[in-house]
């Protein structure tokens, strides 16, 4: 007896192919099989076929939302580790489970190089497009370049308002570069825009009295500031750096191999 699934008459396989169900037209065939076998009612059949379509289409999306966001690399929640990481529990459960990207509120993260951070800001983005988010990812510097390159054309509104398609936009490396004047009222113009309309991330190893430091006027610092922590929760990092912690541990495993 052959197992062969039967193939779709032709008709019907071009009607799937048009209305674009792709997974649909690919496991119907087996499947049928299976429902004449085990005597499926026409609802389950059905409830199969679209599940199975709906979940396929559920994981395009992602993976698209996934590219879309531009992430270095990929850092998942499960990943973190709490216990090495200064970030309270209660203050980690808060940012996990995302309130804040659907209260367009933000969250800014205070602390020295290497106290996870940037794993902390991929982390939560690579969760929310999982939970179905436009998430997009840039350092400072690239955003503020981005923005640049508009002055030339007059399309930096436009440029602005592309980025804030996205639910959550995450800037890392905060004040990793001094910014001359344009560069920071380019920043401040992006932060006023996204201003209880999207949700932010940023990541900044300076303090916030320091941040005059990076941007050449104090008004323009506190201005942004004003806008960035009115709807925000605040993370402070600590500690030894992760990344200087495990080059320690590599080399003392080194001295101990024969």
């Amino acid at each position: 007896m052959s197992t062969t699934p039967p193939v779709l008459d032709a008709d019907l396989t071009a009607g799937l192919r048009r209305l674009k169900l792709a997974t649909m037209r690919q496991l119907a065939p087996e499947l049928l099989v299976t429902a004449k076998t085990q005597r499926w009612t026409p609802e389950e059949v059905l409830r199969a076929l679209v599940e199975a379509e709906v979940a396929a289409r559920d994981a395009s999306n992602e993976r698209t939302r996934l590219k879309a966001a531009g992430f270095p690399v990929i850092k998942t929640i499960e990943e973190f580790d709490l216990a090495a990481s200064s970030i309270p529990a209660p203050t980690w459960a808060y940012l996990a489970s995302l309130e804040w990207v659907s209260a367009t509120e933000n969250v800014v993260m205070i602390g020295p190089a290497g106290t996870g951070k940037s794993h902390t800001l991929v982390a939560l983005g690579h969760a929310a497009v999982v939970a179905g988010h436009r998430v997009r990812y840039l350092t400072a510097a690239d955003l503020v370049e981005t923005l640049y390159r508009g002055l030339a054309d007059n399309t930096v509104g436009k440029h602005i308002e592309a980025l804030l398609r996205n639910e959550l936009i995450l800037i890392d490396e905060v004040g990793f570069a001094p910014l001359d004047d344009t560069g920071a009222q380019l920043l401040f113009r992006f932060v006023a825009a996204a201003y209880e309309r999207r949700a932010l991330g940023l990541a900044s190893h300076h303090s916030f009295e320091d941040w005059g430091r990076f941007m050449p006027e104090h008004t323009t610092a506190v201005s942004l500031l004003d806008r960035l922590l009115h709807h925000a929760t605040t993370v402070i990092t600590t500690g030894q750096s992760y990344r200087m912690r495990q080059a320690r541990q590599r080399r003392g495993g080194a001295h101990l191999t024969p």
